[in-house]
C-alpha cells in the first residue's frame, strides 16, 4: 500500500512540474532551442509540412527549390528581426500562410517554379521575423541555424509525404490541404 501511495505521489509530483518541451528562445538561445521551437507550434508544423507536400505536386525543380527559398527568406526575415527592422501584421501574415498554403496544396496549384518560390519566400519572410522577434538577447547565430535546420527537416517530411500519398491519387494530397486549412483556421479562431 505505502509502495502504491508513493508512487501516486510521484506521478501527481511529475504532473504538477513545468513542461520544458519548448525551450525559451529569450533564455536559451541555443542550437536545442532553434531545433525544438519550430517543431511546438502548430501554425510551423503545418505551413512547413504544406510547403513540402506543395513542391512535391509541382515536382521537378521544386522539389528543391521551393523549399530553399522558403528556408532562405526565413533566414532574411530573422536577420530583419534582430536587426530590429520592424513588419507590419507578422502574426496575421504567419496565420495566412498556413491557410493559404493549405489552399494551394488543396487546390494543386501549379506555378511556375520561380512564382512557387516567390510565393513561399513572402510568407517565409514572415515566420522569419516572428522567431527572430522571440529572440530576445540570446545568441542569435546558434538559434538561427536550430530553427532553419528544424525547418528544412519539416519541409523534407512534406516531400516524402507528398510523393508516398501521391501514389495513393490526387485527392489524398488534396484532402491533407484541406486539412492544413482547417487547422490554419482553427488557429486564428480558436
Amino acid at each position: 500500500m505505502l509502495k502504491r501511495l508513493s508512487l501516486t505521489a510521484a506521478v501527481f509530483a511529475a504532473a504538477t512540474a513545468p513542461a520544458f518541451a519548448h525551450l525559451d528562445p529569450a533564455e536559451h538561445g541555443s542550437l536545442m532551442a532553434g531545433i525544438s521551437h519550430p517543431l511546438f507550434g502548430a501554425d510551423h508544423i503545418l505551413a512547413m509540412v504544406a510547403v513540402g507536400i506543395w513542391a512535391s505536386q509541382i515536382g521537378g525543380r521544386a522539389l528543391w527549390a521551393v523549399p530553399a527559398a522558403f528556408v532562405s527568406m526565413m533566414a532574411v526575415g530573422f536577420g530583419l528581426a534582430v536587426a530590429g527592422v520592424s513588419l507590419p501584421f507578422v502574426e496575421p501574415a504567419i496565420l495566412a500562410s498556413v491557410i493559404g498554403l493549405g489552399l494551394l496544396v488543396a487546390a494543386a496549384v501549379r506555378l511556375p517554379v520561380a512564382a512557387s518560390a516567390a510565393v513561399v519566400g513572402l510568407f517565409a519572410l514572415f515566420h522569419g521575423h516572428a522567431h527572430g522577434g522571440e529572440l530576445g538577447t540570446a545568441g542569435a547565430l546558434s538559434f538561427g541555424v536550430g530553427f532553419l535546420i528544424a525547418t528544412a527537416a519539416l519541409h523534407g517530411v512534406g516531400i516524402a509525404l507528398g510523393i508516398a500519398v501521391s501514389r495513393l491519387g490526387p485527392t489524398v494530397a488534396r484532402i491533407l490541404g484541406l486539412a492544413t486549412v482547417v487547422g490554419g483556421a482553427a488557429i486564428a479562431f480558436g
